[in-house]
């Protein structure tokens, strides 16, 4: 499990523009990594727009924002464009970062348990350390507390 103070996992992985997106190419400047668990619902989209809406500001300071979930690249194209969301998404069908990171969880609804993604958000630092982690994440104000870290940090 991915916990801060720690290198970040690093991971290379196809994004929705069909580039691909290898963490430790981006050290020298803070990268903000959010994983979630499905493109197109409820909580995911409102993530999503919100780290879209703030996209700007996370730019200022040099820091670069990939969502990452199971959905395939094909899903995350269409995710990005029905919402016209400005955030890099990675995909990660196989989970290799997913696990890496420490987030493919047990979980439970409605007496069911399953495997699935633990809403989660790593800051790490320009030296490829893990500054902060957010597990369990509630989506409504997350983003701007995401982006406290990060100027925080001197992003």
């Amino acid at each position: 499990m991915a916990d801060q103070g720690q290198k970040a996992p690093d991971f290379d992985l196809e994004t929705d523009s069909g580039d691909r997106v290898k963490l430790s190419r981006l050290k020298g400047n803070p990268v903000v990594v959010y994983f979630y668990p499905k493109d197109d619902t409820s909580g995911c989209t409102k993530e999503a727009q919100a780290f879209t809406e703030l996209g700007a500001e996370f730019a200022a300071t040099g820091t670069r924002v990939i969502g990452i979930s199971p959905d395939t690249v094909e899903s995350h194209a269409k995710f990005r464009s029905k919402y016209d969301l400005g955030i890099d998404l990675a995909a990660d069908p196989e989970r290799k970062a997913i696990e890496g990171y420490g987030v493919w969880i047990e979980k439970s609804m409605y007496g069911r348990k399953y495997m699935g993604v633990d809403r989660s958000t790593f800051l790490i630092d320009a030296k490829g350390q893990i500054a902060r982690v957010w597990r369990k994440v509630k989506v409504p104000g997350h983003a701007e507390e995401v982006l406290a870290a990060v100027k925080a940090l001197g992003g």
